[in-house]
């Protein structure tokens, strides 16, 4: 496991499927995220057993926040499309349980993910897509450190219009820089 201040990084269990099938079923939740569809408990089950095709470092990791002497869970996150000839990797998060939206876990958990990159995983860039109208997200990658390298225009039909994907991105030695 992976250890922040309030937050902890582990791998998903089955246990954690409930959890997700309510998240990726809530229309605020989904807002920022790729998935569209309503998702099944079936639907949940079959992409947990999926994930033990995936190489290790392409396998989800949920998050966890200390909750007084334990853990609840709140959410996942994940390098995908890693490649290690050019050391880069897309990241990606997710903060499901609203709760405990606004108080700075996802951006903590960014800030983990790209200590894991960069420290243990020896990736040079770190990079991510954003809905252009999730402003949350944009200012807690910004936070993070990430630059916004470009923008794919009207690449994204949601609520019947198009709106631009961002890309940001984080190099090793701007991260390396931000840190002393």
């Amino acid at each position: 496991m992976f250890y922040g201040e309030r937050i902890r990084l582990r791998g998903v269990e089955k246990d954690d499927i409930p959890r997700f099938v309510e998240w990726m079923n809530d229309p605020e939740v989904i807002e920022g995220l790729i998935i569209f569809w309503p998702m099944s408990s079936a639907d949940e089950q079959r992409w947990f057993e999926r994930l033990a095709d995936r190489e290790m470092v392409e396998k989800p990791l949920s998050i966890d926040m200390r909750e007084g002497s334990g853990w609840k869970h709140i959410g996942s996150c994940g390098f995908h499309g890693i490649e290690w000839s050019n050391r880069l990797a897309e990241i990606g998060i997710s903060i499901g349980e609203k709760s405990v939206w606004n108080q700075g876990l996802g951006t903590e958990g960014v800030k983990l993910m790209l200590q894991v990159g960069f420290e243990t995983l020896n990736l040079n860039r770190i990079f991510l897509r954003v809905h252009a109208n999730n402003k949350r997200a944009i200012r807690s990658y910004e936070k993070c450190g990430f630059t916004h390298e470009g923008a794919l225009r009207q690449a994204v039909y949601q609520h019947g219009k198009y709106q631009d994907l961002l890309f940001m991105s984080v190099l090793r030695s701007e991260w390396e820089s931000s840190r002393k």
